[in-house]
């Protein structure tokens, strides 16, 4: 689910010209949409209930106009050398633009996507085609129960992008499901996890001190009015057993279009203020965004 930027659609381009017909299809997570993007030619963005989920280039995979996108993909850049495959799972599908992005610029990686809404993705398939060089594989059900069939140490990277009533669910913010990620995740692999939050931060600080209980590394990339408790919007985790490149992170978070900052360290323990770790018995879904996160820009 996005929150920090919204895809500039429902224009015309200029000299006249049409621009493609949306799609509107119910999904079993409520009204999937489909919108043109008038600035890029094969671009589509993914919305459900109106909450902006993915954008997709058909033509440029490797291009992600979301702010909380752009930040995985620096994770996933920086994962291992540049070009090298990599044994990639996706928690939650959307558009699977995480993916694309990850075939586009590893090629031969491995990939396996857990979507519970089997009609989103069939929808993204027929609207959205994969090409049949990429090596994602589409699973059903729900992403927890899908990560404990993997086995232990079969992943160089997780990522985590799960919303349902753009909320996360409650299960897929505890310690237990955590370890369970970390189970999988090979030695020294990477976990990035997009979470939302706003003021007074409670489950962003929680879910810091959830990750840190499991991970010895961690950094939490997001804009800096979102760390300040300023509004709502995305924060990216990212953990590992291994140090992370969190000086070229923060070049690259720096440099983009909307510059994010990077807390590690000290001032991420600061961060958390306190916050318990998070358990199955005290796990509650992610606080539902306030409707005017939702505008279009």
């Amino acid at each position: 689910m996005i929150l920090d930027r919204v895809a500039r659609n429902g224009r015309r381009r200029e000299g006249g010209r049409r621009t493609r017909e949306p799609v509107s299809e119910p999904v079993d997570g409520g009204l999937a949409q489909l919108l043109p993007d008038p600035d890029r030619p094969r671009a589509w963005t993914l919305l459900l209930d109106g909450a902006p989920q993915s954008h997709v280039d058909l033509d440029d995979p490797a291009y992600l106009e979301f702010e909380y996108q752009r930040r995985i993909g620096h994770l996933i850049d920086l994962a291992a050398p540049p070009g090298q495959p990599l044994r990639a799972v996706h928690l939650g599908g959307g558009g699977l633009t995480l993916a694309r992005y990850t075939a586009a610029t590893r090629p031969r990686s491995t990939q396996q996507v857990f979507e519970a809404d089997a009609a989103l993705t069939a929808l993204v398939r027929r609207e959205l085609p994969l090409e049949g060089a990429w090596r994602i594989r589409v699973r059903g059900g729900d992403a927890r129960a899908g990560l404990a069939r993997l086995p232990e140490g079969g992943a160089d990277l997780i990522v985590a992008d799960v919303f349902g009533g753009a909320r996360t669910p409650a299960h897929l913010t505890s310690g237990e499901f955590l370890a369970e990620v970390r189970r999988v995740l090979r030695p020294g692999g990477l976990y990035a996890a997009n979470l939302a939050d706003g003021p007074p931060l409670a489950h962003l600080r929680a879910q810091v001190a959830t990750a840190a209980a499991v991970f010895p590394e961690l950094c939490l990339i997001a804009d800096p009015a979102v760390l300040r408790g300023r509004r709502f919007g995305n924060a990216v985790l990212a953990a590992s057993d291994r140090a992370l490149p969190v000086a070229e992170l923060t070049r690259r978070a720096a440099g983009d279009p909307h510059p994010g900052r990077v807390e590690h360290g000290r001032a991420l323990a600061d961060f958390t203020g306190g916050a318990a770790p998070v358990t199955d018995a005290t796990a509650t879904p992610s606080p539902r965004p306030p409707a005017r996160v939702f505008h279009r820009r």
